[in-house]
């Protein structure tokens, strides 16, 4: 009886690991870590970055910029804020698991899901990128080469982090299997 509730608390994360972090907190830092990279990325890229330098690269449209800018500076956002929590979290003592859970759930659904899958519907994901070696992405219009030079290694950082935060895809279920 007792082997089987450690067995179950060493599934949820609860039961700490060699040097004395759950697992649960390890992975609420490496995704705080990612997040903080995300967003400097990014902001190093809008800070640099505009509608006119952009069309100077390539002559796209000009709706299609705007869309593509206004989704990275949504995705900085979002990644900011999930940086953040995760940064609070860890300063907490007692860490609390089951609020760190939600924050990865959080994650999951506003930075990762958000990438592949944009709310402007700007670029959409290669679902055979993985077994490829291809970018993990496809833009809907041909876009400039800075642009491309952002997001292709981003999105082999994204996929490695989707598959890290895939069991707090589920609601309601601590650490459920994502499929």
């Amino acid at each position: 009886m007792k082997e089987a509730k450690c067995e179950r608390q060493r599934h949820e994360g609860k039961i700490p690991n060699e040097m004395g972090h759950s697992i649960v907190r390890v992975q609420t830092q490496k995704t705080g870590e990612f997040l903080s990279m995300v967003v400097n990325t990014v902001n190093d890229y809008l800070n640099q970055t505009t509608l006119e330098s952009l069309q100077a690269e390539l002559p796209i449209e000009k709706g299609y910029c705007c869309d593509v800018l206004s989704t990275l500076r949504r995705m900085a956002v979002f990644c900011e804020g999930g940086a953040e929590a995760c940064r609070r979290l860890l300063m907490q003592e007692p860490f609390q698991d089951a609020r760190a859970e939600k924050t990865l759930y959080n994650v999951y659904h506003q930075c990762i899901e958000e990438f592949f899958m944009p709310k402007k519907d700007t670029w959409c994901e290669n679902s055979r990128a993985s077994y490829t070696g291809v970018s993990a992405i496809e833009f809907y219009h041909a876009v400039p080469a800075s642009l491309e030079q952002l997001l292709l290694p981003l999105s082999a950082a994204f996929l490695k982090m989707r598959e890290e935060l895939a069991h707090y895809e589920a609601s309601g279920s601590s650490m459920a299997p994502i499929r």
